[in-house]
């Protein structure tokens, strides 16, 4: 792949897994580091500027660092949110970023465009040594 686009940020939130035998059982927050890698064949136009100059906006992959009452993760509940529930471990929250920020990737493409070119990684810290990677 000829591109790839990077950024990196962090949100709070808090969570229980539930069933847990041990502390994650209960209540707690984490202070999640995400790292967003999106690679591309070719440069696209954006929302904001029509020439095809870019993989994709930055801020089409830094969303989930958004208050969640701007529909971002920032200071959520990640039990409550529809689509994670009780099961809310790295794995299963970085899978949720990834199919979420493609989602929203490919709703901001020309109808021409597919996207199939489109190559998404991401990796999420709980703590600053524990981290998890999803791709597809």
């Amino acid at each position: 792949m000829p591109w790839k686009l990077s950024t990196e940020f962090t949100f709070d939130s808090a969570h229980i897994i539930e069933g847990y035998d041990g502390p994650c059982g209960r209540l707690h927050g984490h202070t999640y580091r995400v790292r967003m890698e999106l690679e591309s064949e070719r440069l696209r136009p954006s929302a904001h500027v029509r020439r095809g100059i870019m993989v994709a906006d930055f801020k089409s992959l830094k969303w989930a660092k958004k208050d969640v009452d701007q529909g971002g993760l920032d200071h959520m509940f990640l039990n409550e949110h529809p689509e994670l529930g009780d099961d809310t471990t790295a794995e299963v929250v970085a899978a949720y970023l990834h199919r979420e920020t493609m989602r929203r990737i490919h709703a901001d493409l020309e109808e021409s465009d597919d996207g199939a070119d489109l190559k998404l990684r991401v990796l999420l810290w709980e703590t600053p040594e524990s981290c998890c990677e999803y791709w597809e």
